[in-house]
């Protein structure tokens, strides 16, 4: 059996080889106070729109433990899902097949290859339960929550998709990041359209990811003149972050975009059916948007 410090570097090792770009580990605790404070003031200002699912499991979400029964460590990971190309109209993470699944079916095979070494009990998340994603990479010593809400890692940059592997060993845990390097740095807020983005905070009500994507009732008025080219999501806050400089194309197969998406232009979008939706984004996250809701964003976007 390998002693801890050698099993922590081989789930490094195994999580690299796996295709992600960075693992870090930390220490399963509950969240701090502060943190459960802000989240908490977030709900009530009612910041989260009609997302009701952020307000549920609350204990479980400040406390990961909860999750896993005798949760010790929480692995996490980051993947760079950053384009050759961007394309006009549609989110850099949305390209390829849907992150979910991509994400878990790696994790899956991380904790397989724990077990291999040490019987150990785990789950795997992304984007798909009540865990502090970016907390607890900050925790883990990723990097740092910039302006833009969003994880950085440093050299890197943001575009990366966020996973966690809690299991119930003990191992040997990183330092928390504790640096912020946004300085005096405004960008991200200032290329907002919809000024979404404030000063230590985030109102997803007028946000245009959330707007595209998660909000089912008619947009608001002349929300179209701020869309611009985008009907799903926005990256401005992204592509505006000068540690963006940093990303470099993934290379992950199930990320690319398809040809077929690839081809596509802006009078083809105009007249989108739903068999060529199916066609463009069956397995993808799109589909959470569905064909009738991305032809609403379509129409408002060109008036």
């Amino acid at each position: 059996m390998m002693d801890r410090q050698k099993l922590t570097a081989y789930i490094k090792a195994e999580a690299l080889r796996l295709g992600f770009d960075i693992c870090g580990i930390a220490k399963a605790s509950s969240a701090e106070d502060e943190t459960a404070e802000f989240y908490n003031r977030w709900l009530e200002e009612g910041n989260h729109g009609t997302m009701g699912y952020l307000e549920r499991n609350r204990d479980k979400r400040y406390n990961p433990t909860l999750l896993v029964e005798g949760c010790r460590s929480i692995i996490a990971v980051a993947m760079n899902y950053a384009p050759a190309r961007h394309l006009e109209g549609i989110a850099d993470y949305a390209l390829g097949e849907d992150y979910h699944k991509v994400i878990k079916d790696r994790l899956f095979l991380l904790l397989a290859s724990i077990n291999e070494k040490v019987a150990c009990h785990g789950r795997a998340f992304c984007d798909s339960a009540p865990v502090l994603e970016r907390y607890w990479a900050v925790k883990a010593g990723l990097g740092w929550i910039g302006r833009n809400r969003q994880l950085i890692i440093p050299g890197k940059g943001s575009y990366f998709f966020l996973g966690e592997l809690l299991i119930d060993i003990e191992l040997e845990y990183n330092t928390p990041y504790t640096a912020n390097h946004c300085g005096n740095c405004r960008k991200c807020l200032e290329s907002c359209p919809t000024a979404a983005l404030r000063e230590g905070c985030f109102d997803a009500r007028k946000c245009l990811s959330y707007l595209t994507i998660e909000y089912r009732d008619e947009l608001p008025g002349k929300i179209g003149e701020k869309m611009g080219n985008c009907f799903y999501g926005c990256d401005r806050c992204q592509t505006h972050c000068p540690h963006n400089r940093f990303a470099a194309p993934n290379k992950i197969p199930e990320l690319q975009p398809s040809p077929a998406l690839l081809e596509m232009t802006e009078s083809d979008w105009r007249i989108l059916t739903m068999e060529k939706y199916n066609q463009l984004f069956k397995e993808s996250a799109v589909e959470r948007c569905g064909y009738e809701q991305l032809m609403r964003n379509i129409k408002a976007r060109h008036g």
